[in-house]
C-alpha cells in the first residue's frame, strides 16, 4: 500500500550627492529569498515584537487573495508575494499531515483495492489540472502602509500539475537581488520582474510528474548571476542555471536521486543552499536519498546517502558547519567545509573526515531548524521541539511544545533571546532561548499558517491564508 506523504508542504554638498547616488542605485535586499539572506531566520533587532494577536503590535493586515504558501520576500520598502487565484471552489486545505493515510488505511479495511484507495483519495484530497482554472500573480506592497504598489498575472490557466489540498499551487518563494525579482513555480516558468513590475524575460519550463501529483515547493536561489533551480520529478530530476538577466539557460544536469523499491520516489522538495566560502561557493542539494553539492559549473563536489525518500527541509549554515536535515526518521548532520567525493557515512558510523556529528534521529519532515546562540532549534510536523548545541550535537532536551499545537509546518525564527514556532493553526509558541525548556506565552491570529516568516528591521512579516501582517511593536 503506498503511504500518502502529505506536503507541506537582509559636507551638506557631499551628502546630497551620495543620497543621489544611493537613489539611482538598486535597493538593497532587506529579506531576499525563503528563510533570509544567511537562510537562517534570525535578528539582533531589539525592538521586534515578542507578543501579537490579531489587534495588539499589528502595523498593517493586507488582504492576499486566492491562496499561496510562498513567503514574503523584501528589497527596500517593497514586500513581494505570489498567489494562486482559482476560478470557483478550490479544495480547502486541511491541517496535519495523516488524514490521506488515515483515510486510506480506513478504505483499505473496507476490502478496496489499492487501486480503488487511489482514486478516492484523489477524489477527496488532490486538486489536478482538470480541476482548476488559475490565475497566478505577484503582489508588490508597499512595506510601511501593506498597500498594494502593483500587481502582475504572469499566467492563467490550468496548471501543469495537480496539488495534494495542503499543498498550494505557488508554494515556492521569489527571489530578489534588489533589481529584479524572479519567480519560479516548477514544471511552468521562471518569471523576472523589475521592481516597478515591468516584465523582464520569460523562461517556460516543461510539466513533469510529480509523485502521486502532490505538487512542488523548492524555492529558487541565486548565486552570482545564475539564478538556480532544483526540480526533482518522478520522470528525470534535474538542476538548472540561468542567467538572471536574460532567463538564458547556462547549463543543466540530471541528478542521480531517487529510493529504490515497489513504489520508488524520485521527487522532492527541498529549496538548495547556496554556500559561499574564500576558497569556494557550492550549491547544496537535497534529494530522495541523497545529498549533492555542485560547483558554480554545475560540476558535482560531493554526495551523501542517507536521506529520506521525501526531502523538505533546506540546507544551511551556522558557526562555519553546514547542517543537512535528511527528513522524517533520518539523522541530522553537520558537515565540515571543503569535502568531496562520496562522505556518507559507514554502517556504523557517527562522524568521518567531513561529517563532524550525527544525531540519528533528528531529521525532521517538513520544518527546517533555526540556529540561534550556539544551539539548533528542530521541530517535527507535530510539535516536538529539540535543541542541539551546534558544535557537538549533544541534545540539550527534547520535548512537547504544547498540547494544543499538533502540526507545524513553517520554519522556527529567533531574535532577542526567543525562538519562535507557527503552528498551522497561526498560534506562535514563543519559547526563551537556552538550555532548559521555556514556554513564555502564545500568539493567536486565528487563521491557518504554513509560510515561514520574513524579518524587517523591527517588523515581522507573517503570512497567514487570507493575510499578510507586518507585526511591529507601538511606538
Amino acid at each position: 500500500m503506498k503511504r500518502f506523504l502529505t506536503i507541506g508542504f537582509g559636507c551638506a554638498a557631499g551628502l546630497a550627492c551620495l543620497l543621489a547616488a544611493r537613489l539611482a542605485c538598486a535597493a538593497e535586499p532587506v529579506w531576499p529569498q525563503f528563510r533570509g539572506p544567511e537562510a537562517n531566520p534570525v535578528s539582533r533587532e531589539a525592538r521586534l515584537p515578542e507578543k501579537w494577536n490579531k489587534t495588539e503590535n499589528i502595523e498593517w493586515a493586507a488582504e492576499v487573495p486566492g491562496r499561496g504558501w510562498s513567503s514574503p520576500i523584501v528589497s527596500g520598502d517593497r514586500v513581494f508575494v505570489t498567489t494562486a487565484v482559482t476560478e470557483g471552489a478550490s479544495k480547502p486545505p486541511q491541517i496535519g499531515t495523516e488524514y490521506s493515510n488515515e483515510y486510506a488505511e480506513e478504505l483499505s479495511k473496507k476490502g478496496l483495492s489499492e487501486e480503488q484507495v487511489l482514486a478516492k483519495i484523489t477524489e477527496r484530497d488532490i486538486e489536478l489540472p482538470k480541476e482548476v482554472m488559475l490565475h497566478y500573480f505577484l503582489y508588490c506592497l508597499d512595506l510601511k502602509t501593506g498597500k498594494v504598489d502593483w500587481k502582475r498575472e504572469f499566467y492563467s490557466g490550468r496548471p501543469p500539475g495537480g496539488r495534494h489540498r495542503k499543498n498550494s499551487f505557488v508554494s515556492e518563494t521569489p527571489v530578489t537581488d534588489g533589481k529584479a525579482v524572479f519567480v519560479y513555480v516548477a514544471n511552468l516558468g521562471l518569471y523576472a520582474f523589475d521592481l516597478r513590475g515591468h516584465a523582464l524575460w520569460t523562461k517556460p519550463q516543461e510539466a513533469l510528474p510529480i509523485y502521486l501529483d502532490f505538487g512542488t515547493g523548492s524555492s529558487p536561489a541565486l548565486a552570482g548571476n545564475l539564478l538556480v533551480i532544483v526540480n526533482d520529478n518522478e520522470k528525470q530530476p534535474f538542476i538548472a542555471a540561468y542567467d538572471k538577466k536574460t532567463g538564458k539557460e547556462i547549463w543543466k544536469k540530471n541528478r542521480d536521486v531517487g529510493l529504490k523499491g515497489p513504489t520508488p520516489v524520485r521527487s522532492g522538495w527541498a529549496t538548495p543552499y547556496i554556500w559561499r566560502r574564500a576558497d569556494r561557493t557550492e550549491i547544496v542539494t537535497m534529494g530522495s536519498g541523497k545529498a549533492i553539492s555542485y560547483s558554480l559549473a554545475g560540476k558535482e563536489l560531493w554526495t551523501m546517502s542517507g536521506m529520506s525518500g521525501s526531502p523538505i527541509p533546506m540546507p544551511f549554515v551556522y558557526g562555519g558547519l553546514l547542517y543537512l536535515n535528511a527528513g522524517r526518521g533520518k539523522p541530522l548532520f553537520a558537515i565540515r567545509p571543503g569535502a568531496s567525493g562520496d562522505i556518507s557515512l559507514k554502517e556504523g558510523e557517527t562522524s568521518n573526515k567531513y561529517v563532524v556529528w550525527t544525531e540519528p534521529r533528528g531529521g525532521t519532515y517538513l520544518a527546517t531548524a533555526v540556529a540561534y546562540e550556539g544551539a539548533l532549534y528542530s521541530v517535527t510536523e507535530t510539535g516536538i521541539l529539540s535543541r542541539y548545541e551546534a558544535k557537538t550535537g549533544k541534545v540539550t532536551y527534547k520535548t512537547r511544545i504544547d498540547p494544543a499545537g499538533t502540526a507545524f509546518t513553517s520554519s522556527p525564527w529567533a531574535y532577542n533571546g526567543k525562538v519562535f514556532v507557527l503552528d498551522e493553526e497561526g498560534r506562535t509558541f514563543v519559547i526563551v532561548a537556552g538550555e532548559k525548556f521555556e514556554l513564555k506565552h502564545t500568539n493567536v491570529l486565528e487563521d491557518m499558517a504554513l509560510a515561514t516568516p520574513a524579518i524587517v528591521g523591527d517588523r515581522l512579516l507573517l503570512r497567514t491564508e487570507h493575510r499578510l501582517y507586518s507585526i511591529r511593536r507601538k511606538r
